[in-house]
Parts: structure tokens; C-alpha cells; sequence
């Protein structure tokens, strides 16, 4: 991302307590965590709010870590890095950023499971929860499993959108709003 697309963010969306580009491990997601406690500990955020946040945050993490390791599948390699952001926008409203480039066959598993959350009410989500969680369905499993679910709980709207860059790999951006 450059700098301009950085500033347009920070106009249209407000402060920023966290941004991140490039190659995710475990021990940054561990080290970012640690800076948003210390940012929610300065800004005085409630527990539910700092809370809601984390979870949101390292879901997306753990999610962009797995799904952007580097691979190469044919002739195509594509690049594992990837970025997030953690603001709160001039209403007040906190959000989750994240951007990495995915597999077209990473995208044929989560969207299905993305137009399901958009489309149904906080209610539905919370039951599609407990039944995904009751079946282990999607325990230790890539493919849109219970951590979307986990975050639409936590969240007021989600947006996600899958840009095409070829015929093997998106873009893929979702932003989650509390």
C-alpha cells in the first residue's frame, strides 16, 4: 500500500492505533496485541470494546497467516505479505482492516460462508455459531470455518470484496465494524 492510499484511509476512516504491512508471524500478532492493549488501556476503552477488538484483530491475523503463506500452485507464486489496520472512525466506531492476496480456491471456500453472515441477523449468526461449534465442523480447518462467525458476533457490519489479480489469485479486503 502507498502512502496515499495510507492518507486517504486515515481522511475517510479516522484515527488509526494500529497499521501493519508486510510478512505476518505468530510473534508479531503477539507483539501488535500487546501495542492495542496498551493503546485500549490509554484510550480508555471498556472491556467489551477491548475485548471485541482483540478477538477481531487476531482472528483476521491467524486468518491472513494462513492464507498467505507463501505458495506456488502451477506457474503461479504469490506474495505472503499482507496488512491491517485497527482505527475508530469519526462516529466513533471502531474498525478491523485486512488486506492479502488469496488463492482463487481460498475464495471459493470463505465467500460462500461471507454471503451467509451478511445475510443473516445477529440472532442467526449467534445459532450458526453454537451449531458450527457443536459439530466441530470447522475446527482446525481453513475455509471460512467459526472464526467468521466469531467475528460477525463481535461486529456491527462486515464488508469484504475479492478483486480478481489473475485467474489464480484476489485481493481479498474485509473490514469489520464494532
Amino acid at each position: 500500500m502507498d502512502t496515499k492510499r495510507l492518507e486517504k484511509i486515515l481522511n475517510d476512516d479516522g484515527i488509526v492505533f494500529l497499521t501493519y504491512g508486510g510478512f505476518l508471524t505468530q510473534s508479531l500478532i503477539v507483539g501488535m496485541t500487546e501495542a492495542l492493549e496498551k493503546e485500549s488501556e490509554y484510550s480508555d476503552l471498556s472491556m467489551k470494546t477491548s475485548h471485541n477488538i482483540f478477538t477481531i484483530f487476531i482472528e483476521l491475523a491467524q486468518n491472513m497467516m494462513n492464507y498467505t503463506k507463501s505458495r506456488q500452485q502451477g506457474d503461479v507464486k504469490f506474495d505472503p505479505k499482507a496488512m491491517i489496520i485497527v482505527g475508530k472512525n469519526s462516529e466513533d466506531k471502531y474498525y478491523i482492516i485486512s488486506q492479502n492476496i488469496i488463492l482463487a480456491s481460498d475464495k471459493n471456500n470463505v465467500e460462500p460462508k461471507l454471503q451467509e453472515i451478511v445475510a443473516t441477523d445477529i440472532e442467526g449468526i449467534k445459532k450458526l455459531y453454537k451449531e458450527a461449534r457443536r459439530s466441530g465442523k470447522y475446527r482446525h480447518s481453513k475455509g471460512g470455518g467459526i472464526g467468521f462467525y466469531e467475528i460477525a458476533k463481535r461486529s456491527s457490519k462486515i464488508k469484504y470484496d475479492f478483486e480478481a489479480l489473475n485467474n489464480n489469485t484476489f485481493n481479498f479486503k474485509f473490514k469489520a465494524i464494532l
